[in-house]
């Protein structure tokens, strides 16, 4: 079991904490614990890519689930998978591979944004392009699925051709997916744009779901048979882990990652009936499987997969090296992911169901909040000070806590008190003098039109990096930046967009209660 000791009482907490910030100023800080093995994944995943390539006669369609680069929801659950593993994986392969973009036209009509960048659909393309180009992969092309006879969709292909970019476009076909003898057809899949692609490894991937990647996978299926030409199709998606338990924290951890969707993870029926063995998966790829049977038959008259399941590529189970690791660090996902719903929620989102759905996830993992040992800590604080806190767990287990006062928010405050202690600097000493802090309230309220005094993260690192330059324990509290990252902090309010950019900035894991600032 990966489960944590009972929760102490709030004084013993706080008392503690104090502990920590005065009496462990020798010890050396320790590494982030490690549960994935990275290199492993690079050398197996890459190798069984190879294998399926090979299955189907040199030309594999590959439909990527998820993020290429920045997964940084696999790297929280995984502790030692690099946001950009598969990206390096595929750098194995760079010779072999293109990559194909899928955007939806009804997503570029509607100038849907990611949320996690702020950026349209449209401008995400060419960010996913430029990205992928940098890193000397081959971008083939554009495909704009779902095509309607759409001006912005129209736009943004005058676009591409003016960037030099090659687009092509698949049309809505009635009754899809369920049609099968009509998609099957040169009604169908055959009234799409032919993709030219000329390697024989296809990455299909897009800026976000719902864009017809698996559509498109499937019409070059149907188109490149016509030519002759017998390629094959595979799905390469991190999540659910399929050889990992149903209830498994990693597994958890997914569903409420995608608590917004309402993904649920399933035993895959197909795989059990087939092979004997449970294999996870989840709803959408089963519901869909018997259509997708259907498909590959009036493709090539037979599916060459027996289950969902088998159509994934996926090797990261393999590469767990320590259970407990990647259990803890699932556990603490779940409760992040709990926090950004209600945080959404006390922000006017209308997402009571993701809310609601997290915390039946809560019930499976046997955890509550106090699972998170900086949210107690940090509603220890709060409790003792009266006023707003916030608390960081270091990489040795230390609880560093602050709270709000007249001349630093919370979360300054604990940036400074956590650098003084990993520099060994005396808690009491104080970095940035009044004298330099109250300018610059001045300029925030009577010159910005501020209404909150108390210097956010961001002014208190430009203060320190200016006096770092003559005074060498600002400099030392400076250096021990590097060191938060992977760090797990938690605030008893939400917090400004800045500090929130700041702690992203610095790596850590940020929660905040669901407590608009006043």
């Amino acid at each position: 079991m990966c489960r944590r000791s009972g929760n102490k009482s709030l004084e013993n907490l706080e008392q503690a904490i104090i502990i920590c910030n005065f009496a462990r100023k020798s010890k050396k800080q320790e590494m982030k614990k490690i549960g994935f093995d990275n290199e492993k994944y690079l050398k197996i995943q890459s190798e069984h890519i190879r294998e399926r390539i090979a299955k189907f006669n040199g030309k594999l369609y590959l439909e990527l689930g998820g993020k290429l680069f920045d997964d940084h929801h696999a790297s929280r659950v995984l502790p030692g998978f690099k946001p950009d593993s598969k990206l390096c994986m595929f750098a194995q392969l760079r010779d072999q591979l293109e990559i194909v973009i899928v955007v939806s036209a009804e997503d570029i009509e509607k100038n849907k944004v990611r949320a996690d960048l702020g950026i349209t659909y449209d401008e995400d393309v060419l960010r996913l392009r430029d990205e992928f180009q940098c890193r000397d992969f081959m971008v083939g092309s554009v495909v704009i699925t779902h095509y309607n006879g759409q001006h912005a969709a129209d736009l943004f292909r005058h676009r591409l051709e003016r960037l030099g970019i090659k687009s092509y476009v698949h049309y809505l076909i009635d009754g899809y997916p369920h049609s099968v003898k009509l998609i099957a057809s040169d009604e169908g899949f055959g009234k799409n744009d032919y993709v030219e692609t000329s390697r024989e490894l296809v990455i299909v991937t897009a800026p976000g779901p719902g864009s017809g990647k698996m559509a498109v996978c499937l019409s070059q299926l149907y188109n490149e048979n016509k030519r002759g030409i017998r390629a094959g199709y595979a799905k390469f998606e991190t999540f659910p882990v399929w050889n990992l338990p149903l209830k498994h924290p990693v597994n958890i951890a997914y569903e409420a990652a995608t608590a917004d969707l309402n993904d649920v993870n399933m035993i895959d029926p197909f795989h059990l009936e087939a092979y004997g063995s449970t294999a996870i998966n989840y709803n959408r790829d089963i519901e869909i499987f018997p259509v997708l049977n259907a498909l590959f038959e009036g493709i090539y008259g037979e599916n060459p997969y027996k289950s969902p399941t088998d159509m994934g590529v996926n090797m990261v189970g393999f590469c767990i090296s320590d259970d407990e690791v990647c259990c803890n660090a699932s556990r603490d996902e779940i409760i992040r992911r709990y926090y950004d719903a209600t945080n959404k929620l006390a922000d006017g989102a209308d997402n009571e169901s993701e809310v609601n759905k997290i915390l039946m996830l809560f019930n499976q993992a046997k955890i509550t909040t106090a699972y998170r040992r900086v949210t107690v800590a940090a509603a220890a604080k709060q409790e003792l000070s009266g006023l707003t806190a916030a608390a960081i767990e270091l990489h040795d287990g230390t609880l560093i806590t602050a709270k709000s006062s007249p001349l630093l928010g919370c979360c300054a405050a604990l940036l400074l008190n956590a650098t003084k202690h990993l520099a060994g600097i005396d808690h009491e000493a104080k970095l940035i003098p009044q004298s330099m802090i109250e300018p610059i309230q001045k300029t925030k309220i009577e010159y910005l039109g501020g209404k909150n005094p108390r210097l956010h993260t961001d002014e208190v690192l430009v203060a320190l990096s200016v006096l770092s330059k003559d005074d060498e324990l600002c400099r030392r509290a400076l250096e021990q930046l590097p060191n938060l990252r992977d760090c797990q902090v938690h605030s008893t309010v939400m917090l400004s967009e800045v500090d929130r950019k700041i702690f992203k900035k610095l790596g850590c894991g940020l929660t905040c209660d669901p407590v608009r600032k006043k």
